[in-house]
């Protein structure tokens, strides 16, 4: 029998694959100092990954002056996205400080990624997520982290409120008719001028939104540039600050974990501090200003406090970006922009949603069959409108829902009053004829 004999060419081993690898980093605020700490980091890191042979850089993801307990930060978000397209193997930061404070937050993002199979380093602690005993390092110091975070916050609050029984004026950084700065506080001539001016109308009787219009049309801004309202205005004659005195800790951060400024209405002191910084109004044009505003709220809301509905300072126009308000008109409820509501069409061209429409759509948002007043609060952060016939509901855990909701037909949107009046009046006009 013959023997067959074939040659066999020599095989390589397959190339082994490049890991997708990135950094993250974050810096806690935006002075100078934190700045050029944050540009080395990405450096550091842009070189490590570059010069290790089985690493394929992609990139440092970097936030400037975001908190470490809140996980709505921009670029941090970009990072989650690009590691659920696919895009990344191994993420790189220096320490689980640097990368989240929150332990839900940082528990929730290692597991995800784990089953995506990115496997996540701390440098400092030496640790990696996809490691047997990783996940339960990481719960221990990121408790450590977050307990961190705490004590400094309440430290800080602490300091604050130690100056504010002095009498200190601190973290007041902005007023429309100053300039304000680190060492001092000096009236803005040329702004003054326009308060002592919206003082003098007000008293003399003139509307408030007489008052906005016209320094609309003059070009006149607020401190942020933007268009004068009523609400505006209000505000202006409200502020005790003209007078040269401060009602010191009107409002305060809820906690360390949402760092939300909350009005304070009576949950922690507020003190009232006289003679702090030059006036530009005296107290007798201040005290019949507050008359006037008084006066104006009984007309408009009644004697008693106006009640705060749910969607109240909620729901934002995604075209001028003020608050939406409640509007009564011949029976029918609706929301609109305040800026078309007190200045017209040439200022704002959003469309009114009805208040029932915006109940339905909530109610779909949110699973319920009814919509819970409740429930609203402890899910939607806020709501925007982007356009006509449009919502965006952003949820309080950072995800969002846009929904599409549809105009009424005439006859759906007539109430029985409406109907009534109507009849009323087409009986009139048969019997005027």
């Amino acid at each position: 029998m013959d023997r067959k004999v074939r040659k066999l060419d020599a095989s390589f081993p397959a190339k082994p694959k490049l890991l997708n690898v990135v950094a993250y980093g974050r810096v806690s605020s935006g002075k100078d100092a934190m700045l050029h700490s944050l540009s080395a980091q990405v450096s550091y890191y842009s070189e490590m990954i570059q010069n290790h042979p089985g690493w394929n850089y992609c990139g440092v993801y970097a936030d400037e002056a975001m908190t470490g307990t809140k996980d709505n930060r921009e670029n941090f978000q970009r990072l989650i996205s690009d590691c659920r397209a696919g895009k990344i193997d191994m993420v790189i930061t220096k320490s689980i400080s640097r990368f989240a404070r929150n332990t839900l937050t940082l528990l929730n993002t290692v597991r995800e990624f784990k089953k995506l199979g990115i496997d996540i380093f701390f440098e400092e602690q030496n640790i990696h997520t996809m490691s047997g005993d990783g996940e339960l390092m990481l719960t221990i110091l990121a408790s450590y982290a977050q307990e961190e975070s705490r004590s400094a916050s309440e430290n800080q609050k602490w300091r604050i409120r130690k100056s504010y029984e002095k009498g200190e004026l601190v973290q007041w950084h902005i007023q429309y008719g100053y300039n304000i700065t680190k060492d001092k506080i000096e009236i803005n001539p040329e702004q003054a001028e326009v308060v002592r001016n919206i003082f003098d109308r007000a008293i003399a009787g003139e509307t408030f939104g007489s008052i906005c219009r016209d320094l609309n049309t003059r070009g006149i801004s607020t401190y942020f540039g933007k268009k004068w309202t009523a609400r505006r205005i209000t505000e202006i004659l409200s502020n005790e600050k003209y007078i040269g005195d401060a009602v010191l800790q009107k409002s305060y951060v809820n906690n360390h974990m949402e760092k939300k400024i909350v009005k304070n209405n009576g949950e922690i002191p507020m003190y009232y501090a006289e003679g702090t910084h030059e006036a530009i109004v005296d107290k007798e044009t201040f005290e019949k200003a507050q008359s006037v505003v008084k006066a104006v709220r009984e007309k408009y809301c009644g004697k008693n406090s106006p009640k705060r509905y749910p969607f109240t300072s909620t729901i934002k126009c995604g075209l001028c970006g003020e608050n939406f308000k409640r509007v009564t008109a011949n029976g029918r409820i609706s929301w609109n922009c305040r800026s078309f509501q007190e200045q017209g069409r040439a200022f704002c061209k959003s469309k009114s949603i009805p208040e029932t429409t915006l109940i339905t759509v909530t109610a779909e948002v949110l699973g319920l069959d009814n919509f819970d007043e409740k429930i609203f609060y402890e899910n939607i952060d806020h709501i925007k409108v982007p356009g006509a016939n449009s919502l965006i509901f952003y949820f309080k855990d950072g995800s969002s829902v846009e929904r599409q909701w549809k105009d009424r037909s005439r006859s759906e949107s007539w109430t029985p009053e409406m109907r009534e009046a109507a009849r009323q009046r087409a009986i009139k006009q048969r019997r005027d004829k």
